[in-house]
């Protein structure tokens, strides 16, 4: 592609420097036959005129016609040839000019001649040099009918003639090739200089357009982060007042309780997107590639929406396919619960439908809906963070406007096309296009049993205070051990002491990934399990979104927490990294 645009541009050269040639050929001419005229013959001079001016006429329309229309990059060297033969025929004419005027015994006019066609030979390295045969045509085609007249000619000035053309052609090709290859390289980097200021001007772009991209999520992000903490001051406040007043009735509490719940429910999802967005974006996700049976990935699809359309009051059909796919199964099924999550949410009437169709060596799964439709301006920014059409208002009951770009993003790291049809007042049809599966894998599933209580003993570090007591109080509730401290050298003279009382065994350590003096959790577990002279397994919890702290986390290999997390989630993860570690619970970890 490039040397196309290079010879593109050499041949342009050559056309813009053809308009200088043609000046030259009229008043080179007209002065070559007014000093020829008394020896050569008229008719011959003005049959010679018209022939030059002629030739002249047509370079000028070709010229004029290579500038005025786009051509192909593939036709310039078709336009090369063509002006390489204008030059060989301008050669020609010049050479029998030369040959008319080869007269010895007329040294003055012979003296002209040779003039004449020295300074033709030269002019053609800076007019011709951007296509060699050009230039070489034409100095060929000049010389030629001189030579043959010197050599037929003879005698000591002939032969003086000749050594003269000799040194002249070759000097001239030398001078050809050195410009050609100045002039290649010249073009080249004139072209790399222009798609390098292309290059930043799209990157450029790119930026401004990430940097106002991100400023809009961040107000949105702060905006929808303030409301469920406005809420739960609010909330504390109430309960304040309550407890000023007396014992708070548990009718109140309870009220109360449930209303902190839903908040910070709301509170928990909007972060648990962000993460997820992080995370998509810090490459951190692990794609776990399987075969899955679409049919059975409908059926719990058909089960879970089923009492969103039967108190929405919706049509909602499932059509059966039982096709296989090669995807990650997770992945999958929550890009298509996000798709019909945001389908049965904005659907008033009618109803969703979920089938697919074969496409070649791949199955696109649809989603099609009997909602508002999306404008054909709007339907890429809809895959944007915080972007929802329908609710101006923000209601926190109608989602968080990041389902769909956790969707997008999935999709990507995937390899899976998205798609999306709308037309406004008539529904929508989003779908994902997946690769068909080569083989039915059977998978066998995970029977191991993880118990419901076990109690072990675990270290904690925590370097919030409040979040500490809390962490421990909890843990203890739960029946379990811990040696708790703001940091790991806390910790250890803590357990230390507990050596010093009795048997102070440890199953498990749990640390918050930012510590202080700009220690982290990993840290902390590397000095714990250095401490007491083993690995054990070990839980962090981050409150970081940042994509480069979630890829710091994750590389640790531990298995990791993000905040806000309720005890049940505490719990789980406590049993999960005892039975990773060990594969069996007798009594501990």
């Amino acid at each position: 592609m490039q040397e196309d645009r290079i010879r593109e541009a050499l041949v342009e050269l050559l056309y813009r420097n053809s308009y200088g040639v043609v000046v030259a050929n009229i008043l080179i001419s007209l002065a070559a036959a007014y000093v020829l005229r008394s020896t050569v013959s008229t008719n011959w001079l003005i049959g010679w005129l018209g022939a030059l001016y002629l030739l002249t006429a047509l370079r000028v329309l070709a010229a004029r016609r290579f500038f005025s229309r786009d051509r192909e990059p593939a036709s310039a060297l078709r336009w090369g040839w063509l002006a390489a033969a204008f030059s060989c025929v301008s050669g020609l004419l010049w050479g029998m000019l030369g040959w008319v005027g080869f007269l010895p015994q007329e040294p003055i006019l012979f003296s002209f001649t040779v003039i004449v066609l020295t300074g033709l030979i030269c002019g053609t390295v800076p007019s011709l040099s951007a296509f060699p045969p050009a230039l070489v045509g034409s100095i060929v085609a000049t010389v030629l009918p001189i030579t043959v007249r010197s050599i037929t000619n003879g005698g000591d000035i002939s032969g003086a003639y000749l050594s003269l053309l000799a040194g002249l052609v070759a000097i001239n090709l030398y001078y050809c090739r050195t410009t050609y290859h100045m002039l290649r390289e010249t073009i080249r980097l004139r072209l790399e200089n222009v798609e390098l200021v292309s290059h930043l001007q799209e990157e450029r772009d790119r930026a401004q357009a990430a940097d106002r991209a991100k400023t809009r999520f961040l107000a949105a992000a702060s905006h929808d982060l303030r409301q469920p903490i406005h809420a739960l001051s609010l909330l504390i406040a109430t309960l304040a007042m309550l407890g000023q007043r007396g014992a708070v009735q548990s009718s109140d509490a309870r009220d109360l309780a449930g209303k902190a719940k839903s908040i910070v429910g709301n509170l928990s999802a909007l972060l648990n997107g962000l993460l997820d967005i992080s995370r998509l974006d810090a490459g951190v996700v692990t794609v776990a590639r399987e075969t899955v049976n679409l049919s059975q990935l409908f059926y719990h699809l058909s089960n879970e929406f089923a009492a969103a359309a039967d108190d929405r009051g919706l049509d909602w059909r499932v059509v059966e396919c039982r096709l296989q796919v090669d995807s990650d199964p997770m992945m999958l099924k929550r890009i298509l619960g996000n798709l019909l999550s945001n389908a049965f949410r904005y659907t008033r009437s009618g109803g969703v439908l979920l089938g697919c169709r074969r496409r070649g060596a791949s199955v696109e799964i649809q989603i099609w809906d009997t909602g508002p439709g999306i404008p054909a301006d709007q339907q890429t920014i809809v895959f944007e963070e915080f972007v929802q059409l329908q609710n101006p208002a923000r209601d926190r009951a109608q989602g968080l406007g990041l389902g769909l770009a956790i969707v997008r993003r999935t999709a990507v790291l995937l390899q899976h096309p998205l798609k999306l049809v709308s037309v406004t007042g008539r529904g929508s049809m989003f779908s994902v296009t997946v690769p068909k599966a080569s083989a039915v894998e059977t998978l066998s599933p995970d029977n191991r049993a993880s118990p419901a209580g076990i109690a072990v003993s675990i270290m904690v570090v925590e370097d919030e205070g409040d979040v500490l007591d809390i962490m421990v109080q909890l843990l203890t509730l739960q029946g379990h051990r811990v040696y708790a401290g703001r940091s790991a050298a806390e910790v250890q003279q803590v357990h230390a002491k507990a050596i010093m009382a009795g048997d102070a065994p440890v199953d498990l350590i749990i640390a918050d990934y930012r510590l202080g003096d700009g220690a982290t959790g990993v840290d902390a577990i590397e000095a714990l399990c250095a401490h007491i002279g083993r690995s054990v397994p070990a839980v962090i919890v981050t409150g970081d979104t940042s994509p480069s702290r979630i890829k710091e986390a994750t590389a640790s290999g531990h298995r990791i927490l993000h905040k806000p997390i309720t005890g049940e989630e505490l719990h789980e993860a406590i049993v999960a990294a005892c039975v990773d570690g060990k594969d069996s619970i007798n009594g501990g970890c």
